[in-house]
């Protein structure tokens, strides 16, 4: 029965893919960008099973002794599924209250139905579930906002981090996956055209309910902010002063702030004195934990809304720019610090063509959408995560965002197309949209 399940669904999944591929290659814009970044993607997952981490083992253990109670008792494990205690032949797993952890740890076990509980067929789907999303992505801001190509190529399928940590046996494939389609549904959904607005949809809901499930805050505040672009859209349409950025600014933040308020009345971790104090706790913990290495330094932190906004500046600086060149002495410290200074210079160009009021082609609603939603997750990761490694990796679903703003802006897009590593961008493509 296990050999038949294994090589009836490897085989359907492989139909699939070859499909799906072929599908893919049809499309003259992107099709030479399919199978290397597919190789890519691939490949990072296979490297990070050479040498997985602690997290990776725990998760491995794990999800094979559930796999295990499956085939031993597959009503016991069905029940685990919905429950936050797992027990079966003298091996016990409790969690108090829901843990993403146990949750990936039951997407892992069902998965092993298919790998054999092979953690380098495991890393290589989780890998492909990140690609599918990540390419999902690509394919509709290549469409929608003519012009950004090369920057969606190079910031979901190409930055070096994001790739490697978003592969694998890790918690960021499918919160990566989840948020990338999650946004992908929703630019459809609010400045496409879709034929199929209903499958469109229920992607949108897939998106939201992964995201949710491995990272609660991540996947929270990305619906939050795109329930505000989704007024933001609405009032565009039906009203024309909203035409405007600052009327737009003011209806996201009034949005925003109202969904707020009441989401806190319904979710007690969103009211503010609660939310601090964890902040600070996880924060203090962590510390202990990273003295002797480097790490985002905040002695002072206190849970309270004048010391949270005064450390915020660093916490966001370090989560995007460190470790800096001088800081570790490891090879991982030396390529992390590289890559940060790219990321350092991007965002000085950006910083350039803002305060020139050069014009983008992408609305100013979405630009806004998307730098809010990742300095939100520096800040957050800043303020909660010292350690500058963990940081490197908790960064990797949203720092793919970040980067394609950056490489959209003017400067550094027109330096892509003369470089025509992407194609050529027509100027039509390159108008500034509301």
């Amino acid at each position: 029965m296990k050999l038949l399940l294994l090589l009836l669904g490897n085989a359907a999944i492989l139909c699939l893919l070859a499909w799906w591929l072929r599908r893919q290659l049809a499309i003259p814009t992107l099709r030479r960008w399919l199978l290397p970044t597919l190789a890519l993607r691939l490949l990072a997952g296979a490297v990070s099973v050479w040498r997985p981490t602690e997290d990776a083992r725990f998760f491995h253990l794990w999800a094979g002794r559930l796999t295990d109670q499956l085939w031993a008792a597959p009503g016991q494990w069905l029940q685990t599924l919905g429950q936050d205690t797992f027990q079966h032949e003298g091996n016990r797993l409790i969690y108090h209250g829901y843990s993403n952890t146990f949750f990936f740890i039951k997407v892992l076990s069902a998965l092993n139905v298919l790998t054999a509980g092979s953690m380098l067929v495991t890393a290589l789907y989780l890998s492909l579930a990140s690609f599918l999303g990540c390419w999902l992505l690509t394919k509709v801001l290549s469409r929608q906002f003519a012009g950004t190509r090369g920057a969606a190529i190079i910031g979901l399928l190409l930055w070096p981090s994001a790739v490697y940590w978003s592969s694998g046996l890790t918690k960021e494939s499918l919160l990566l996956a989840g948020c990338a389609t999650l946004l992908a549904a929703a630019l459809v959904l609010l400045y496409g055209q879709p034929r199929q607005r209903l499958g469109w949809v229920a992607l949108a809901l897939l998106g939201a309910w992964l995201s949710f499930k491995m990272r609660f805050f991540f996947g929270g505040a990305l619906l939050a902010l795109l329930l505000c672009l989704a007024v933001v859209r609405v009032g565009q349409l039906l009203l024309v002063p909203l035409r405007r950025r600052r009327w737009q600014l003011l209806l996201f933040a009034a949005t925003f702030v109202l969904g707020l308020r009441l989401g806190s009345e319904v979710v007690p971790v969103l009211r503010f004195n609660k939310f601090a104090s964890q902040l600070t706790r996880t924060y203090a913990a962590l510390r202990v934990k990273s003295l002797g290495r480097p790490h985002v330094a905040l002695p002072e932190l206190a849970p309270t809304a004048e010391s949270i906004l005064r450390h915020t500046p660093k916490a966001v600086a370090s989560a995007l720019y460190r470790p800096f060149a001088w800081e570790g002495d490891s090879v991982f410290y030396g390529f992390a610090a590289w890559e940060n200074l790219g990321l350092l210079i991007l965002s000085a160009l950006a910083l350039w063509d803002w305060a020139r009021r050069r014009s983008v082609p992408m609305p100013f609603a979405v630009t806004f959408t998307l730098v809010v939603y990742t300095l939100l997750m520096a800040a957050l990761l800043g303020l909660s995560t010292p350690n500058l490694g963990t940081l490197s990796r908790y960064r990797a679903p949203w720092l793919p965002l970040l980067v394609y703003v950056l490489v959209s802006q003017p400067t550094a897009s027109g330096w892509l197309r003369r470089l025509r590593v992407f194609g050529r961008v027509g100027r039509a493509a390159l108008r500034p949209t509301e």
